[in-house]
């Protein structure tokens, strides 16, 4: 029977020899955290290599994921679908062992890390995820959500800030599940973080007493090369239910490395062919590059325990769904990541009912009243705002705050935390079962942008709610006004950006963004109340084409004004001056460019007639992206600077952000 130490070494040669392979990784922290991850992947995790979606599955995070040879050994070893061939694929083109673990790349990875901190943020919304979904679905009996998440991360993932935002708030909430693996080595690429001859420390935090001020249990100083160590430190761990854990391992990166272990020269480098041979020999694992032997495979493989945990878990639901049928059935429409089947005919009867009202309302007004509306009919909106509730209006109506003791509700308190509440609702996001939602203003989403670009490349759909969305934001000042804000999101691959005029166009933004899968939607809202636009049926249904005609004339327009958020009321102010001066104009409402572009040719030739060269695009934010629908003729009225504090339309008048200079712009080019 193989030992733990030869089980771990499977690990350490698959990593080593796949860098080396690649010309270039991280064997390090592979060959330093093997250990640990031998005895928690053996012992404790529950998963299953034959079905990676099973819902009632640990979640495993690997944060420090420049490691990622560890999480990709581990996958190969225990039977998941990722065989020998893609291991020796690493880091090239096409594979499924890209440089950093990519969610949706190969089965069992649960989420893209690689930016450090992210990792164990994600993992925070996981185990929240598991949190809420426990306490709004179990009974008395039935616990058919009960699993862990574990992380592992590294001193980079704790010099980043989002780890003390992320971290703090699991305190906060004790998701006593959450369990991570500090891999304490002292080295990161710069060498030895607390300090070595002439070289000064940076990093000498006290982790386990900041850890213990989050509120988290912390099992200081254990051996990370000793297994039962590990083992007992996990057991203690798991038993601790109110708060999580964190798991103090010290480590050598590069373990079993005669020449490298211990220093930096291992943390993003291959070995090379003679330290490689070298390790072989000091680990006593005297098999080719790539080659584990079957008593090996044996030892590790997952799959047939795997199998029997689901079926034991298929039979609780099993005995869950006879009891409580409607909970069953909405626990199985939820993990699918499925609405409602009424869903559509109810938000299109919502979105005529805002039509009907036709309130002049502040278009964050709208969006909480939209919250109110779809509220009710969607149990997975799980909500949250970054300490602006009352700012954002993202509470409504059916808020019920998460509490550490309590955790049924639907409303997370995320505190002064905007990088960390994005990452955590990644891991919501991921976990499945919800359909989050969290708001900051504008100007804060550059602190999050990070985690914001990271559900765009997942392909996951979380909602950034964005309030505050100009220079309209008046007094508050320059710090606080965005003006380029909007077009980073714009620029952003897969990430679907509206920012509506009014009420109605808010309606339908959030029904789409709901709605929406393959990427993440950013909502926009404004401070200032934002005049009702009438409409058509027709034309409130082409809101959902990103762009369509809000105010049109008799025959061919003699000039074109595009405008979006409260700016489409300066352009229809302009379009009125302008008429009463015997010009023929058309207004077009363009909330979602991103959702123009994707229409077909006909529609966006039909709304933008090319034949209509005279354009003038309006809003309170830079120029840059605009010249794309305004053409070489065309002139854009925006916000090429800085703001100013002052009442907000002072602001725009400074700035020149009026009706009358639209009406200046067609003028000048008619």
């Amino acid at each position: 029977m193989s030992s733990r130490k030869e089980l771990a070494n499977a690990i350490r040669a698959l990593s080593m020899d796949a860098v080396q392979k690649a010309k270039s990784g991280h064997p390090g922290a592979p060959m330093g955290m093997a250990d640990i991850a031998e005895v928690l992947w053996n012992d404790f995790m529950k998963h299953n290599p034959a079905n990676p979606e099973w819902a009632d599955r640990d979640r495993f995070v690997l944060s420090n994921g420049h490691g990622s040879m560890l999480l990709y050994s581990l996958l190969h070893l225990t039977g998941y679908d990722l065989d020998i061939e893609e291991l020796k694929q690493f880091r090239q083109l096409h594979s499924k062992t890209p440089g950093h673990p990519e969610y949706g790349y190969a089965p069992g990875i649960e989420t893209t890390t690689g930016p450090l901190g992210q990792g164990v943020s994600n993992g925070v919304g996981m185990a929240l995820a598991e949190k809420v979904l426990a306490a709004q679905f179990n009974k008395p009996g039935h616990e058919i959500v009960d699993h862990h998440t574990y992380v592992f991360l590294g001193d980079g993932c704790l010099m980043e800030g989002i780890s003390h935002e992320s971290c703090s708030l699991a305190g906060a909430l004790g998701l006593g599940k959450l369990i991570a693996f500090y891999d304490d080595n002292n080295i990161s690429i710069d060498g030895e973080v607390r300090g070595h001859g002439d070289v000064p420390a940076w990093f000498l935090d006290d982790t386990p007493k900041r850890f213990e001020a989050y509120n988290w249990h912390v099992i200081p100083e254990v051996d990370g090369h000793d297994p039962e160590a590990v083992k007992a430190a996990i057991e203690e761990a798991r038993a601790v239910t109110d708060k999580p854990s964190l798991i103090c391992c010290q480590t050598i990166i590069g373990y079993g490395s005669p020449n490298k272990q211990g220093k930096e020269e291992c943390h993003g480098a291959p070995l090379g062919d003679d330290e490689i041979t070298l390790t072989r020999e000091a680990l006593g694992w005297t098999h080719p590059p790539f080659e584990v032997p079957d008593d090996i495979y044996q030892a590790w493989d997952a799959r047939e325990r795997g199998t029997v945990a689901e079926q034991s878990w298929n039979e609780k639901f099993a005995a869950y769904k006879a009891e409580f049928p409607a909970e069953a059935a909405d626990f199985e429409r939820r993990m699918a990541g499925e609405l409602p089947e009424d869903f559509e005919a109810k938000a299109q009867a919502f979105i005529q009912s805002v039509n009907e009202k036709g309130e002049k309302v502040a278009t964050r007004k709208a969006s909480q009243q939209a919250l109110n509306g779809y509220g009710p009919s969607l149990p997975e909106l799980l909500g949250g705002s970054a300490d602006l509730a009352g700012s954002n209006l993202t509470l409504w109506s059916g808020a019920k705050g998460v509490k550490p003791n309590d955790a049924a509700g639907n409303y997370v308190y995320y505190g002064v935390r905007e990088f960390g509440m994005s990452a955590v609702m990644n891991g919501i996001t991921l976990h499945g079962g919800f359909k989050p939602y969290g708001a900051t203003f504008l100007m804060f989403m550059e602190y999050a942008r990070n985690a914001v670009r990271m559900a765009a490349l997942m392909k996951i759909n979380p909602i950034f709610v964005y309030t505050h969305d100009s220079i309209g934001l008046g007094e508050d000042g320059p710090t606080h006004q965005p003006v380029e804000q909007i077009s980073i999101l714009r620029l952003t691959p897969r990430m679907s950006t509206w920012r509506p005029c009014d009420a109605v166009e808010t309606a339908v933004a959030w029904k789409l963004a709901l709605q929406r899968t393959g990427g993440p939607t950013a909502l926009v809202f404004s401070r200032q109340g934002a005049a009702h636009m009438p409409r058509t049926d027709d034309q409130i249904r082409d809101i959902e084409r990103g762009a369509y005609v809000l105010k049109d004339c008799d025959g061919l327009p003699d000039a074109i004004v595009i405008g979006t958020g409260t700016e489409v009321g300066l352009a229809m102010e302009a379009a009125d001056k302008l008429t009463a001066e015997g010009r023929k104009i058309r207004v077009v409402s363009m909330p979602s460019m991103d959702t123009f572009d994707a229409q077909d040719a006909a529609y966006k030739a039909k709304v933008l007639p090319e034949t209509v060269p005279v354009r003038v695009a309006v809003e309170a934010g830079v120029s840059s992206l605009w010249p794309k629908y305004v053409g070489m003729h065309g002139k854009v009225v925006g916000v090429d600077t800085f703001g100013e504090s002052a009442p907000a339309g002072d602001v725009y008048k400074a700035l020149g952000v009026t009706a009358e200079s639209v009406a200046d712009a067609v003028n000048s080019l008619l």
